[in-house]
This record gives C-alpha cells, sequence and structure tokens, in this order.
C-alpha cells in the first residue's frame, strides 16, 4: 500500500492531489498548481492568430482547442519559443519545477494622435501551461483551466488511502474497553469487532443480505458525502452519457447533437467503462507477472550477496590451502632430497672405506713379503735358496702387476654430482596465479558422468562422461581427479581429450572420490558431480604376461606358470599394492631335479633374467627341498629348515602396516622379514626355471596363524 503514495501525489507540490486535474496528455496536477505554472503568451502565438496566418494548429490527442509545443531547455513550465516569453525569474517547487509568479500586467505601448501620446494595452494575451511530467506545452482557450476535467477517480483513491491510513476504528458494541473494529455494516452504520460481529450480526437470517466493508472503507462511506457525479468540460449541467471512441473521452448528450462529436463513433458509457475495466484487470496480469518475477530477482540477488561473502571466505581459505599444500609439498621434496644426497653420503664413504680396508691388507701382505724376501737374501745356502727363489721370484712379479691395474686409483670422487635444478620451480612460482575466467559464456560446461558406464574391478576404476546435450560451446579436452582414497586432496589422473579412462594401481579397499572437469582456450569449467567408488576388499589377479620373460610359459587363464629354460626367469602378478595387508598362495604343480624357486614381491622394473632378489628392486624367498632363504640384493639372510615338493603350498604375506614381508611353507611361518624402502608400488613375483609349475591363488584372507602370533607378538 505505501509503494502506491507515490502515485498520489502531485509532480510539482509534492503532496497528494488537491482538486487534481487531467490534462490532455493523460498526467494530472493539482488545481492550485497548475495556477502556479502557467505562462502568459502573446497574441501573435494564440490558435486564433495563428490560423489567421495560414498555421494549422498542432492538436495533441485530438483537442483542436489546446496546441502543444517540445520544449527546449530542461526546466518544467518555461516557454523558450515566445520572443517575448516573461523573464522574470521563477521560483522552484519542492519536487524541482518550475513555478512562475503571476502574470504582469501589460506594458503600454504609446499610440500616437495629434495632441499627444496614449499609453494603451498591446492586446490580448492568452496562457500557456506545461506539463510537469513530459514536458509537453499546450495554450489554453478562453475558458482557461476550466476547460480540464476533474480527476475524481484519483480524488476518491486518496481518500480511502488516507482514510487507511488513519487510526483504526473501534467496535461499537463493546462494552467496557472497545476492541478494534474489524467490519462495518452499511445497512446498520456499526461498526463491530469479530465477537460482537458473530454474536449481534451473524451471517445467516434476514442480515445475511448486509454488505460488510473493512473500517476504513465503511468510515468514508458513512463519513464522506456522495461524490459529485463528473459533469461534461464543454456543457457543465449535463452529465456523461456515452463514450466518443474517436476521442477516447466520456461524453454528454449536447456533445452529440450540436458539438464537435456528433460525427464520431460512440458507445455506451456502461459498456466501455466495463470494458477498459477488463483491459485494465488483462494488462494488470502481466505487470503482476513482472512485478513477481523483480521480487523473485531481489532475493536472488540479496541471495548473491550472502553467497558471494560464504565464497569470499571459502575462496580465501581454499588458497590458503592451497599454498599451505605447495609448501608441505616442497618440505616433504626437501626431505626426499636430503635424504638422497645422505645416501650418496653413505655410499661414497663406503666405497672409500672398503678401498681403504682392501689396500691396507694387501700393503700389509705387500710389506711382509717384502720383509720376508730380504730374509731370504740374507741366507748363505745357495742350493736352499735356488730351492724356493723361482716361487718368491714369480709372486713378487705377480704383487707387483696387481698394484699396477688401477689399485692405487681413487675408486670415488670426493665431489657430489648432485645438482639440483631449482629454475623451472622458481618459475612456476613466480608465474602462480589465477585462472580468469574470461568470457563465461566461452567456458564449456561440467561434463555429465555416464554412470551406467562406470565401473570398478579389484583396484582399478572406469569412469565415463561427456558433455550435456545442449552446451554448444567448443571442449579442447577434461581433466580427471581422484584423491588419495582417504579422504584427502585430489589430484589429476588424466588430461586429454578421451572421454573415458581406466587408473589402475589403486588401493584396495579404499573409497576414492572422482570428478571431471572441462577445458579450452577461454578457461576450465566446473567439475562434474562427484562419483564415490569403492575398491575390492581382496585383491583378485592372475600373472601379467606383459610384464613377464618371454621365456615364461602361461596356462589356466595365466594363473599358471612354468618356464622353457634352464635359467631362472621372472613374472610378475597384475595387480600392485601401496598399502594395506595382502596374501596370496602357490600351489607347486610340478618339482624335478631339485631347483630353487623364488617367491615374494618386486618393483615393475626388476631384472626378469635372473632369480628373483638378485637386485634390489625384489624381496623373495628362494627355497629348495630342504631350507629357505629370505634374498634382497643378491644378499642371503634368515635361513630356515624345511622345503618344498610337489603339492607343496607356498604363502606370501605383504603387510605395509607393520613393513614386513612373511612367508610360510604347507602353513609354516617363514619370517617375517623386515621389509625396508615400503614406498611405491609392488607386485606379487616368482622366479622359475622348466623344473617349476606354480598356479597362484588370490582373493584369499589372511591366514590364522599369522593373525594370531601377530596379536600374540602385539
Amino acid at each position: 500500500m505505501e509503494e502506491m503514495e507515490e502515485e498520489l501525489k502531485c509532480p510539482v507540490c509534492g503532496s497528494f492531489y488537491r482538486e487534481p486535474i487531467i490534462l490532455p496528455c493523460s498526467h494530472s496536477l493539482c488545481l492550485s498548481c497548475a495556477r502556479n505554472i502557467l505562462v502568459q503568451t502573446p497574441d501573435s502565438e494564440s490558435p486564433q492568430s495563428r490560423r489567421a496566418s495560414g498555421v494549422s494548429d498542432y492538436d495533441y490527442l485530438d483537442l483542436d482547442k489546446m496546441s502543444l509545443y517540445s520544449e527546449a531547455d530542461s526546466g518544467y513550465g518555461s516557454y523558450g519559443g515566445f520572443a517575448s516569453a516573461p523573464t522574470t525569474p521563477c521560483q522552484k517547487s519542492p519536487n524541482g519545477v518550475r513555478v512562475f509568479p503571476p502574470a504582469m500586467p501589460p506594458p503600454m505601448q504609446p499610440h500616437h494622435q495629434s495632441s499627444g501620446a496614449l499609453l494603451l494595452p498591446i492586446g490580448p494575451r492568452n496562457s500557456c501551461l506545461t506539463c510537469p511530467q513530459c514536458h509537453r506545452s499546450l495554450i489554453l482557450d478562453e475558458r482557461g483551466l476550466r476547460g480540464f476535467a476533474k480527476n475524481r477517480v484519483l480524488e476518491g483513491v486518496i481518500e480511502r488511502y488516507q482514510q487507511s491510513k488513519a487510526a483504526a476504528l473501534r467496535c461499537q458494541l463493546c462494552e467496557k474497553s472497545p476492541k478494534e473494529a474489524t467490519v462495518m455494516c452499511e445497512q446498520c452504520d456499526v461498526f463491530y469487532c469479530e465477537p460482537c460481529r458473530l454474536r449481534c450480526h451473524p451471517p445467516r437470517g434476514p442480515l445475511a443480505k448486509h454488505r460488510l466493508l473493512p473500517p476504513a472503507q465503511g468510515r468514508v462511506s458513512r463519513r464522506l458525502s456522495p461524490r459529485k457525479i463528473s459533469t461534461c468540460t464543454d456543457h457543465e449541467l449535463e452529465n456523461h452519457s456515452m463514450y466518443c471512441v474517436q476521442c477516447k473521452m466520456p461524453v454528454c448528450y449536447q456533445c452529440l447533437e450540436e458539438g464537435k462529436h456528433s460525427s464520431h463513433e460512440v458507445k455506451a458509457l456502461g459498456a466501455m467503462w466495463k470494458l477498459h475495466k477488463s483491459q485494465l484487470s488483462q494488462a494488470l496480469n502481466g505487470l503482476s507477472d513482472r512485478a513477481k518475477e523483480a521480487k523473485e530477482f531481489l532475493v536472488q540477488l540479496r541471495n548473491m550477496v550472502q553467497q558471494i561473502q560464504e565464497n569470499s571466505v571459502e575462496f580465501e581459505a581454499c588458497l590458503v590451502a592451497q599454498c599451505d599444500a605447495l609448501i608441505d609439498a616442497l618440505n616433504r621434496r626437501k626431505v626426499q632430497l636430503l635424504s638422497r644426497v645422505n645416501k650418496e653420503h653413505e655410499h661414497k664413504l663406503k666405497v672409500v672405506r672398503d678401498q681403504i680396508s682392501h689396500c691396507t691388507v694387501k700393503l700389509r701382505q705387500t710389506t711382509g713379503l717384502m720383509e720376508y724376501c730380504l730374509e731370504v737374501i740374507k741366507e748363505n745356502d745357495p742350493s736352499g735358496f735356488l730351492q724356493i727363489s723361482d716361487a718368491l721370484i714369480r709372486r713378487v712379479h705377480l704383487t707387483e702387476d696387481q698394484w699396477g691395474k688401477g689399485t692405487l686409483t681413487p675408486r670415488m670422487t670426493t665431489d657430489f654430482d648432485l645438482n639440483l635444478d631449482s629454475a623451472p620451480l622458481l618459475q612456476s612460482i613466480h608465474q602462480l596465479d589465477f585462472v580468469q575466467m574470461k568470457v563465461p559464456s566461452l567456458v564449456p560446461a561440467p561434463p555429465l558422468l555416464q554412470l551406467e558406464e562406470c565401473c570398478n574391478h579389484n583396484n582399478s576404476a572406469t569412469l565415463s562422461w561427456k558433455q550435456p546435450p545442449m552446451s554448444m560451446v567448443q571442449t579442447e579436452g577434461y581433466i580427471l581427479e581422484l584423491d588419495d582414497g582417504n579422504g584427502g586432496q585430489f589430484r589429476e589422473v588424466f588430461v586429454g581429450k578421451e572421454t573415458m579412462c581406466t587408473v589402475d594401481g589403486l588401493h584396495f579397499n579404499s573409497t576414492y572420490n572422482a570428478r571431471v572437469k572441462a577445458f579450452n582456450k577461454a578457461g576450465v569449467s566446473l567439475y562434474s558431480k562427484t562419483l564415490v567408488l569403492q575398491t575390492s576388499e581382496v585383491p583378485w589377479f592372475a600373472f601379467d604376461p606383459g610384464s613377464a620373460h618371454p621365456d615364461i610359459i602361461f596356462s589356466n587363464d595365466n594363473l599358471t606358470v612354468t618356464c622353457n629354460s634352464y635359467d631362472d626367469r621372472v613374472v610378475l602378478g597384475k595387480s600392485g599394492f601401496s598399502k594395506g595387508v595382502h596374501y596370496w598362495e602357490l600351489t607347486i604343480d610340478r618339482y624335478d631335479n631339485h631347483p630353487d624357486p623364488a617367491f615374494g614381491v618386486a618393483r615393475v622394473e626388476v631384472m626378469k633374467d635372473v632369480m628373483l632378489g638378485k637386485d634390489d628392486k625384489a624381496w623373495a624367498m628362494y627355497v629348495d627341498n630342504n631350507r629357505s632363504w629370505f634374498m634382497h640384493s643378491n644378499s642371503h639372510t634368515n635361513r630356515s629348515e624345511g622345503g618344498i615338493t610337489k603339492g607343496a603350498t607356498v604363502g606370501v604375506l605383504l603387510d605395509f602396516t607393520r613393513r614386513t614381508l612373511t612367508f610360510s611353507i604347507n602353513e609354516e611361518q617363514q619370517g617375517p622379514v623386515a621389509f625396508e624402502n615400503m614406498e611405491g608400488l609392488f607386485f606379487p613375483a616368482v622366479s622359475l626355471n622348466r623344473n617349476v609349475q606354480v598356479t597362484i591363488h588370490t582373493g584369499l584372507p589372511v591366514p590364522a596363524f599369522y593373525t594370531s602370533r601377530a596379536s600374540l607378538q602385539a
């Protein structure tokens, strides 16, 4: 209701309209304000003089008694087109509209006669009125402001609005403290509160036909005299009875008989009243929809303010977290690099110390030989000397030759051949900046995950996605991100144009979150919905022909392997492990001539043409028919009694939690062995020759004998 108040105020005085009149441009003015902004015009610009000079009237809204002129300046009520316009400075109304002072008497001009000059008026002057809202000017006819119709509808709206703003009315039937009235009966002329209305004015019986009004409207109908019926502006004694379609205004009977509307099309006033009410209601429906949309839009904008504040805090926290993650990654890398430096340091010291020890022993042997030879030379027994001289001479020459084969050259330099290249990282840090979304409309839409094609098997996950069907923006590629399987930060695992990707080497018995985003030259899209993937609780796998030595022979869907060579050859399993506890078994299908097969784990780059454990990429137990040994980097340790035969079962248990590798033969535990350097991906591995055939069994739980012993040790 309060929003309507501006519609009820005069643009000149800024107060509620008082006796409003309707201008031909359909705007309204207070009658007193219209008098204040009138401007006198010379007779030469009157309609009569212009018609006499052959200039036709500009009839605005088909009203031939009033001519309009466009304004040249920005002030209301000015009349800049006349040469003799008043030059008296004007005042301003509260709304900034210029209010001209009352018109001065016309100046006198000399009229020459025989004896002297007599001052006479210049001539008749007309009045000009400029609409303060649309700035259009018009010339008033001889009736002046009386020629404008009264805006009685606007008067009624103002009366009802002012009454609704007044103090609340009280019930007239309450005995002690009157309550606020809720209705007023037009026939009973009584104000009722709700309890009194139910008690004294029931909605049934003879009172059911009474008209109940809101209190404010009832007070208006009770206290105000009936509004005067609108009369014709040309014939003040006649009421409006018809509506002129051509002039779009109500007219009286005399206007149709003898006025200018006699030849115009006219319709019944009541019919046109209902028609225009219907048209106004229909127009209001559309405007109401726009107003509703505007309210929803304002709510959206207010929500955006709150969302911007929340996103700012979240983005700031994300930025801090990203920078902290970079610092943490740099610190972790620093520790790794320092570890490499320490390893290089230990390696150099070990080589030099081994060479010192070897050279010391050899020097001691050489010195002893020299002292012995000098004592032999001192002997005076020719025959005894000649018996040993040839052997001594050969020994001396051989020892001399041994010293001459680079023995006295250091095997290791003192310099560290490590050079940290930090320039690219520094450059990346200096270039670290936000990725600005240049043109939002050109950035790809978030991809849609195709759930029916996404699946996971063992520790592998296959994801598929596509662009939204209605997206018209070109996409250059996609970025697939996965977290670490433990609710940690996301990392990129795929960047390319394909819309399907399989990720291998995930942790078993882990829950991963996956998401995809698209990119092009304009920027990066928002992320797709997050997909949750659960890897298998226990691993199911076979041997891998792709990474095995060519001499390995596969059968039984790659679950059984043997070899066509007498030399040891290595074969790996298809699944790799990096955390958790994993157990698998191998049964000995054939065992001839007492060979030494080896069972354990290895990195993918392990040597394939030697026994497992000969290099530093494998950790294994090799076993014959009587005993077993643990071997890594060609170092043999942990000898145990008990061998294998045909039909024996070898168990391998890899425990990243305890950092141990445990073996068993026919459920007799061998070990456990401490497993160092447990970082990266490790694959089940076997080395064998043509005398051995084994079959692998996976998807097995940890055996009871291991869990019971582990609990006892704990």
